[in-house]
């Protein structure tokens, strides 16, 4: 071990070495406020050169309306810590440290610290951009997918503005296929919650007892097959954000009641726990059912119904607004010609006439289905959709068979839709005498997209 003698040493050269070499700015100012001295490291963060500071007052380097740490120290003549402050021309942000200079017990000056954290703020300020700009990709709909420019949905429009702008228990009432969860979306993409989580939750398709411990979490050894450490439930993965309960009207009684509890008291317990939990949830309910006739019928509680309609909003079925269908079929083939690859340019009157004659009972989403389903029946080389592309509305049939078959083709859309490209590729290939560059260019796609397509589909 080597003895180093205090007396050896230049204190002075020591603390001047110290000075220059700090990474963070240095500032110091005498009795009056005014800078006599600074480090280099202080003209790189607040991008004032040495001789332009010194003899300024105190708040000669920071933003107007900040308060100078220098200053508070004279007054106060102790100690100021963690204090941050915007820097100018650098228009960086530091966090200040400063203390008084005492010499033979009388105040001399102050000498600040600044730490710049601009860059861990910038990051900050990214991350949060990024995860906002996260959330609106998981969005499934957006505020502009609402098509339409018909009174009716003109109404409905300006309803989820007004619904964005407060927090306002919704309840969207309307027929299957009207879109309910594109305007729950909408309307948590335009309110003052959009950078937090939107969470749907389907009510029909989970047991009463899967469904409580989803929404409410659950604590360990609550229940036998229950996770190690508990569960968030969907309500504290809501927190701050939006809850979209679609299909209310299928909650048990018992059920109803903990959701109750949790918009009158706004917490939660977990099953399994005597704890309460705060949450700050905004709740969007959704349902194609009477709720009045359940209440009546005891399914409802009423209290809960008017918990949750407290701003109500009836989304109007397609036959009540079918102006709108022009603007909606172009939107679908935009989005089938991006789903498919495909380059469908417009409808003919025809096909739209027939359209427009409909009475779509299963509503925008049966009307998406039959748009999906033209496209696919069309030739490669077909750019217009046109009445032979519609033959379920060719043929003679009763109202009652239209209605069943409507519902039919909305619930096996996506199996219908893949088994017919399936087989229309599989048979093109085929007649190609297997030759995948030629089937590719018959398709319109690429050779990348049709491998991709074979192998999906198990074609070889």
């Amino acid at each position: 071990m080597v003895k180093i003698s205090l007396n050896n040493i230049d204190y002075q050269g020591l603390l001047e070495a110290v000075f220059l070499a700090a990474q963070d700015a240095i500032s110091v100012v005498d009795e009056k406020g005014e800078h006599i001295l600074v480090n280099p490291a202080y003209t790189r963060i607040t991008g004032i050169e040495h001789d332009d500071i010194i003899g300024k007052n105190a708040h000669y380097d920071i933003e107007e309306g900040e308060e100078s740490v220098h200053m508070k120290v004279l007054l106060t003549k102790k100690p100021v810590e963690n204090t941050k402050l915007k820097l100018k021309p650098s228009g960086k942000t530091v966090v200040a440290q400063a203390a008084p200079i005492i010499v033979n017990g009388e105040m001399k000056g102050s000498v600040a610290v600044l730490h710049d954290i601009s860059t861990i703020k910038d990051l900050t300020d990214k991350l949060e951009e990024a995860e906002k700009k996260l959330r609106q990709l998981t969005y499934k709909y957006k505020p502009e997918d609402i098509i339409g420019s018909s009174k009716a949905i003109n109404e409905v429009r300006k309803l989820i503005e007004k619904a964005a702008k407060v927090p306002a228990t919704v309840l969207l009432r309307g027929e299957s296929g009207t879109g309910k969860e594109l305007f729950a979306n909408s309307i948590h993409a335009q309110s003052s919650r959009s950078h937090k989580n939107f969470v749907r939750v389907n009510c029909a398709a989970l047991s009463d007892s899967l469904l409580e411990s989803e929404l409410f979490g659950y604590d360990e050894g609550s229940f036998t097959g229950a996770l190690k450490g508990g569960k968030k439930g969907l309500f504290e993965e809501a927190n701050k954000g939006t809850i979209f309960l679609d299909e209310i009207s299928e909650i048990s009684l018992n059920t109803q009641a903990k959701l109750l509890r949790v918009l009158q008291e706004k917490e939660i317990m977990r099953v399994g726990s005597n704890k309460n939990i705060p949450v700050d949830v905004r709740v969007i309910a959704a349902t194609n059912a009477d709720l009045s006739k359940a209440i009546k019928e005891g399914k409802f509680r009423e209290d809960l119904f008017y918990r949750l309609s407290i701003l109500p909003i009836y989304i109007p079925p397609l036959r009540d607004r079918k102006e709108d269908i022009p603007l909606l079929v172009k939107s679908f083939i935009a989005k089938f010609n991006d789903e498919y690859g495909r380059n469908i340019v417009d409808i003919s009157e025809e096909a739209l006439r027939i359209l427009q004659s409909h009475d779509w009972p299963g509503n925008v989403r049966e009307l998406e289905n039959t748009i999906g389903r033209a496209i696919i029946y069309m030739n490669i080389n077909e750019k217009v959709i046109d009445t032979i592309h519609l033959p379920h509305f060719n043929k003679k049939k009763s109202p009652v068979d239209d209605r069943v078959i409507a519902y039919e083709e909305a619930d096996s859309l996506e199996s219908v839709l893949s088994k017919t490209e399936a087989e229309y590729i599989k048979k093109l290939y085929y007649k190609l005498d297997k030759n995948k560059t030629r089937t590719a260019k018959e398709l319109g796609i690429s050779i990348r997209s049709l491998y991709y397509k074979m192998e999906k589909y198990g074609i070889s």
